[in-house]
């Protein structure tokens, strides 16, 4: 029950609104034939939207599983068909030809009083640490995370989101733990970078003083087979020379 459980948190559903297994298997199923029925392009839009690290050939339930972990309630730059998607996956009644305005209300109407003022909340405390911290907005391109095919460069997929808006979706405690983690993870990355260009640099060292020593001891080895020629020619004249003189000189 447990694993049903946080399979069906993981797809966007709460657990606690079904009383028995058989609802909560239904409801899983359900869920995945609506997932699959989806449009894998609109749910790339809210991927993109929501700057979740995916690849870029994850398949349909991946993706829908990063789109249920978006909690932000801030639709700018959301296109028309991933508006609809995310409010399919938060459970609203909608149609893919409805208008913005009115898909946006909806998806507001899923958010209770004491949410939104939970959320007010920490947007002003978001507010006042990142006024304290004096972080500038970052603007970078959107990345997927690189397949096994791809170069992988230790790089956060996307640029972070502000202080403010990680406060304000996960909290004070969470969204500073992400932001420190991802500061971190950025500061490791750099460092391995570094220490992996210095061993490159050693590795080319040692493989240009080893190419050195390979070409010494190769003329080393020529030069001493062409003294050991040279030796063996002399040796064979001298010993055709005594043998001459003896046979014929000295009349052995």
């Amino acid at each position: 029950m447990d694993e049903l459980q946080n399979l069906a948190a993981e797809f966007g559903l709460d657990p606690t609104k079904f009383r028995t297994r058989q609802h909560l298997i239904a409801a899983l199923h359900d869920r995945r034939q609506m997932i699959a029925g989806l449009d894998r392009e609109s749910l790339m839009d809210v991927v993109r939207w929501g700057r979740r690290p995916v690849t870029a050939t994850a398949t349909r339930e991946l993706l829908a599983q990063e789109v249920a972990r978006i909690t932000s309630m801030r639709f700018g730059g959301l296109s028309h068909r991933g508006l609809y998607v995310l409010a399919r996956m938060r459970g609203c009644d909608a149609l893919p030809d409805e208008p913005v305005p009115f898909l946006i209300r909806k998806l507001k109407k899923q958010e209770s009083l004491f949410e939104k003022l939970n959320r007010k909340r920490r947007t002003i405390m978001g507010s006042i640490i990142e006024s304290m911290v004096g972080e500038e907005a970052q603007t970078e391109a959107y990345k997927h995370i690189p397949t096994a095919n791809e170069p992988s460069p230790r790089q956060a997929p996307s640029a972070p989101r502000s202080l403010k808006r990680e406060i304000e979706d996960q909290g004070i405690f969470g969204g500073i733990t992400n932001r420190l983690k991802k500061t971190a993870d950025t500061y490791v990355n750099q460092k391995l970078d570094e220490i992996e260009a210095r061993i490159d640099r050693k590795l080319d060292e040692i493989d240009r003083r080893l190419g050195e020593w390979r070409d010494k001891e190769v003329a080393n080895r020529i030069r001493i087979l062409k003294i050991t020629l040279w030796a063996s020619v002399i040796v064979a004249g001298v010993s055709l020379i005594y043998s001459y003189l003896r046979t014929y000189v000295f009349g052995g």
